[in-house]
C-alpha cells in the first residue's frame, strides 16, 4: 500500500494532490498543514485513507513530530514525500528588484530572507525529518515543487525580471535537490525538483491590477510559447505531474523538470 505525505496540503496544488492520490483506496495519504482549523477544504475530506497532520515547515520540531505520527500509522516507512509549501512575498510578487526604492532596501532583504527561510531551509528541514521514513519505504521518492522562473535560460531568454525573491529561492532549492540526489543515489532514493507550470490557485476573482499583470505575463510568455493560453488548473497540473513522478527513476535523481517531464515550463 503506497504512502504519500504532502507538505502544504490546505489548498491549491497540495490539496489537489491529496484528492487525486486518495482516490485510489490502496494509497495512504497524509496532508501536512500548519493550521488544520483554518483548512476546511482538507479537513472536510472524510476518506479513511486520508490523514491530516499538523506541522509547520519552518518549525523542525513540528516536522519531526509529524514524521513520528506518520511512522506509527505506516509501520515506520514512507514511499513518497511531496514538498509543496512555498512563499511568495505578499503584495510584491510581481515587482522586479529595481522596484524596491532606496527606503525599501530592508524590505527587499526581508523578502529574500523570508522566501529563503521557507522555500529552501524549510524544505531542507522537511527532507531531513522524513528521510529516515523514506529509506524504509518502497518507492523512495522525494519531490519538491519549484518553478520554471528559477531556470536561468528561461529568465534571460524571456526577459523576465519579476518574482525575484521567489525565483531566487527556488533556484537555490533546485541545488538542494541536486545535492541530496548525489548523496543518496546509492541508497536508491530519487530526488526530483518539478515545476507545476503556471497554475491558477486563486480562491477569489482577480483584482483589476492582477488582471493587468496576467495580461503582461501572457504577452511575455507567448513570445516563446505561442500556443500557451494562460494558467492551468490545479487538476491539470497535478494530473501531469503525477505522470512524471510515477515514471521518475533513481537514474534521473537530481533533475529539474517541468510538469511535462522536460524543460518546457508552460
Amino acid at each position: 500500500m503506497p504512502s504519500y505525505a504532502i507538505v502544504g496540503a490546505s489548498r491549491g496544488i497540495g490539496l489537489e494532490f491529496v484528492k487525486q492520490l486518495s482516490a485510489d483506496k490502496k494509497n495512504t495519504v497524509f496532508g501536512i498543514i500548519r493550521n488544520p482549523a483554518g483548512s476546511p477544504n482538507l479537513t472536510s475530506i472524510k476518506a479513511p485513507n486520508v490523514h491530516v497532520v499538523k506541522a509547520d515547515i519552518t518549525d523542525r520540531k513540528s516536522l519531526d513530530a509529524a514524521a513520528a505520527e506518520i511512522s506509527k500509522i505506516t509501520g515506520g516507512g514512507l514511499d513518497v514525500l511531496i514538498n509543496n509549501a512555498a512563499l511568495l512575498p505578499e503584495g510584491r510578487t510581481q515587482q522586479p528588484l529595481g522596484a524596491y526604492g532606496p527606503d525599501e532596501q530592508e524590505t527587499l532583504a526581508q523578502d529574500l530572507r523570508d522566501a529563503f527561510d521557507l522555500n529552501v531551509v524549510g524544505v531542507v528541514h522537511s527532507i531531513q525529518a522524513f528521510l529516515p521514513l523514506i529509506k524504509k519505504g518502497t518507492l523512495k521518492k522525494i519531490v519538491s515543487l519549484t518553478t520554471g522562473t528559477a531556470d536561468l535560460d528561461f529568465t534571460v531568454k524571456l526577459n523576465f525580471p519579476l518574482t525575484p525573491a521567489y525565483s531566487i529561492s527556488k533556484a537555490a532549492l533546485n541545488m538542494v535537490i541536486a545535492k541530496y540526489a548525489v548523496e543518496h543515489k546509492a541508497e536508491g532514493i530519487a530526488f526530483l525538483a518539478i515545476s507545476p507550470g503556471l497554475v491558477n490557485t486563486s480562491e477569489k476573482p482577480p483584482s483589476p491590477e492582477e488582471l493587468e499583470v496576467f495580461k503582461t505575463l501572457i504577452t511575455t510568455f507567448q513570445k516563446d510559447y505561442p500556443s500557451w493560453n494562460g494558467p492551468i488548473t490545479p487538476t491539470e497540473s497535478v494530473t501531469a505531474m503525477r505522470k512524471v513522478i510515477d515514471n521518475f527513476t533513481v537514474e534521473q535523481s537530481g533533475a529539474f523538470l517541468s510538469h511535462w517531464g522536460n524543460k518546457q515550463w508552460l
